[in-house]
């Protein structure tokens, strides 16, 4: 009963959150957060009274099911932007933007916390610096999914932005999981070219396998049912199936292979767009059906924002440090690319910004740093320190970047 009074309430603050925001042209997206902050543990959980807020993290945890199924749907979302008649146009491009953007952000925070570490010292470690700028190269392609759909954007520079997202997450990954592993060699002194640099790609090539099968398992059931409904309901089910699978973690030879959900389900939508002629149709009525998951997905990342990460000086100090460089490392990024690329002006000028909001993927890579230790911890309030600003403002800038 408590759970449901919860979710209740969660998306009734969401739902009155929206119309302060849209009198001053916020997105949506930001309301919700705002909404998740202030019936979280630290506002009016405070009172302690179960159902009408989220009294402790715990109880914001206990609904972590909803946050893993709304990824799968977001992700899901992202990949019918991989139409083949669309990616015949831009699919180069995006690919070379999104890669060479997340390399050259994560060179540039990793570059601005190194000259930091010089005047700091053992309160920024070389191991944290890389880590830092390794998680930097992340996007949270929720925030920026949901301002597109909430604007009905489109352009150029849309068409070009959802894949590079999507591009973004596996790049990142690689670069994290390259860098994470020469962070945890420097603090335990053990070297393992198995973590660094075998792990991460397993994971992404089991991912899009088991992503591919899905989709093409996912496209023969739909022939056997006619009717929208049961379409609907049959892709909800193996969304669902999709992201319980990509749960499983196992090793062989002393070679540890997991899924990350977000490619696994962005590949399953990928296969269903281009194998299914009536695809689309199904998609629009999909999204129809998670608009409240979403908005719930938004107001329990709010809620789990810890905001007594603002009582260490040194994290806030860190931290801006971080949001500084990430910001300007996007910017360069994606200008520089886009450039060599030979996008229009406004592309070129725009999509940096774009880029900024930072979420869910960055707070699942501050969970695995925690086999660092105390740097690990560290790393994790800075991370949530980060997220709590770009994920306020963020959409905001996302917003007038495709607005103008």
């Amino acid at each position: 009963m408590e759970t449901l009074f919860c979710i209740s309430t969660a998306l009734a603050a969401g739902l009155f959150m929206t119309r302060p925001a849209k009198k001053l042209g916020l997105p949506a997206v930001t309301a919700y957060l705002v909404a998740g902050i202030l019936i979280g543990p630290y506002c009016l959980g405070r009172l302690g009274i179960e159902g009408l807020g989220f009294v402790s993290a715990e109880s914001v945890q206990a609904l972590g099911l909803f946050s893993d199924v709304a990824l799968g749907f977001i992700a899901f979302a992202i990949g019918n932007e991989f139409r083949l008649s669309q990616l015949k146009k831009i699919g180069g491009k995006a690919t070379f933007i999104g890669i060479l953007q997340a390399v050259i952000t994560a060179a540039v925070v990793d570059a601005a916390l190194l000259v930091l570490h010089i005047f700091l010292g053992e309160k920024l470690p070389v191991p944290m610096a890389l880590t830092l700028g390794a998680i930097a190269a992340a996007t949270a392609p929720a925030a920026t999914l949901m301002v597109v759909r909430q604007y009905k954007a489109k352009g150029k520079l849309t068409d070009l932005l959802l894949p590079i997202v999507a591009i973004d997450d596996a790049v990142g990954l690689v670069v994290f999981s390259v860098s994470f592993g020469v962070a945890r060699a420097m603090v335990n002194g053990e070297f393992s070219i198995i973590s660094i640099a075998v792990e991460p790609i397993i994971e992404i090539v089991c991912s899009l396998a088991l992503g591919a099968l899905m989709g093409v398992l996912f496209t023969f059931c739909e022939k056997f049912f006619n009717s929208n409904s049961k379409r609907l309901c049959l892709s909800l089910t193996f969304v669902l199936f999709t992201v319980a699978i990509s749960k499983l973690e196992f090793e062989i030879g002393g070679v540890h292979i997991g899924f990350s959900a977000l490619l696994v389900c962005m590949m399953l939508g990928t296969m269903f767009c281009n194998m299914c002629d009536f695809s689309a149709e199904i998609m629009d009525k999909t999204d129809k059906w998670t608009v409240p998951l979403f908005a719930l997905f938004f107001v329990i990342s709010g809620a789990e924002l810890e905001l007594n990460v603002f009582s260490d000086p040194a994290i806030i100090g860190i931290g801006a440090a971080y949001i500084l460089s990430r910001s300007a490392g996007k910017y360069i990024g994606a200008f520089s690319s886009c450039k060599m690329a030979k996008c229009d002006e406004k592309t070129t000028r725009y999509l940096g910004v774009t880029l900024l909001p930072q979420a869910g993927v960055a707070l699942g890579m501050s969970v695995t740093v925690m086999e660092l230790g105390d740097i690990g911890s560290i790393i994790r309030n800075i991370i949530l320190f980060s997220v709590l600003v770009y994920e306020l403002l963020g959409p905001v800038l996302t917003k007038i970047a495709l607005t103008k």
